[in-house]
């Protein structure tokens, strides 16, 4: 089924628009939710609040790339369940080690400032990711927006875990200095 009428199915109230997002994305979205929690349990439960959540936000939102919707719902409620489960115990995981490896390129977080400032960042850091090679860009996406681990990364583009990580540092590397000339605080 088309993505246009999927949206036209929830914009009608069909419980059928569920059905059919499941059959077209639900696989994309539990990899997406395993790749943040590494529970199925978890995952599956993320899932089934993605669906809830695009049920209450369509109407009034007509998404222009639905798996992208999907794709975002789920990572957020995903990382929503994974800071709840993790608020008392700091640990492993790909989560914090992807997000640690960005911690240099990343505005501190905790003030309203920073909220404020939230659009501008992701508009420079999109504006950076389209500069980039398109290999580098689906590494930097695999690795901070999927969080893919490296040999996982490393085996889809068929690189050593050491070229990925080394293409990642360089990346990084070339984003905090577009971010310090933008004056974000990094």
């Amino acid at each position: 089924m088309e993505d246009r009428q999927i949206i036209d199915l929830y914009w009608a109230r069909s419980q059928q628009a569920v059905t059919e997002s499941d059959r077209k994305y639900g696989a994309y979205c539990r990899a997406v939710s395993m790749n943040v929690l590494g529970a199925r349990e978890d995952a599956e439960e993320c899932v089934n609040d993605t669906w809830l959540h695009a049920w209450n936000a369509m109407p009034p939102q007509r998404p222009a790339v639905l798996q992208a919707f999907f794709g975002k719902l789920t990572r957020n409620l995903s990382l929503d369940r994974r800071r709840r489960v993790h608020a008392a115990k700091r640990g492993g995981g790909q989560t914090a080690v992807a997000l640690e490896e960005l911690a240099d390129c990343l505005p501190s977080r905790g003030t309203v400032e920073d909220a404020l400032d939230a659009d501008e960042t992701a508009r420079v850091i999109s504006k950076f990711l389209r500069s980039l090679s398109k290999t580098d860009r689906a590494l930097f996406l695999r690795r901070y927006w999927y969080l893919d681990d490296v040999g996982a990364i490393a085996r889809r583009f068929g690189m050593t875990q050491g070229q990925v990580k080394t293409r990642l540092y360089r990346v990084r590397g070339r984003l905090r200095p577009i971010l310090e000339e933008e004056g974000i605080c990094v």
